[in-house]
């Protein structure tokens, strides 16, 4: 066993595929501080700009939203507003929308499967 302290991480740019993209033109930023030696778990804080894409998760995911507001959906149909503070898990096989309302900062956790 050992313990691992998150780095801030070389900052990463990107976006949701074009294919995903529902409005607007979000953009991420994300500093990765700890990936597994095996690449399936990682840490880190991400950003991204208003926008809307749709969302696909084969991943388990913890967040914790630390500023902006945004809102997930479900396609069921149920949806979640996410302000600062928030704290929530996606399970693999969500499926829905993630729409950045006010640029989002989150803390994140994932486990790839």
């Amino acid at each position: 066993m050992s313990l691992a302290l998150l780095s801030p991480g070389a900052a990463e740019t990107g976006a949701p595929a074009a294919d995903r993209i529902l409005s607007g033109a979000p953009a991420f930023t994300t500093w990765n501080g700890y990936e597994s030696a095996d690449g399936k778990r990682f840490a880190g804080t991400w950003r991204s700009t208003p926008g809307a894409w749709r969302i696909l998760y084969d991943e388990w995911e913890y967040c914790e939203i630390l500023e902006g507001e945004s809102i997930v959906a479900h396609d069921d149909g149920r949806s979640w507003s996410l302000k600062a503070g928030d704290r929530f898990v996606i399970e693999p096989g969500f499926q829905g929308s993630w729409t950045v309302v006010v640029t989002t900062t989150k803390r994140y956790v994932v486990v790839l499967p």
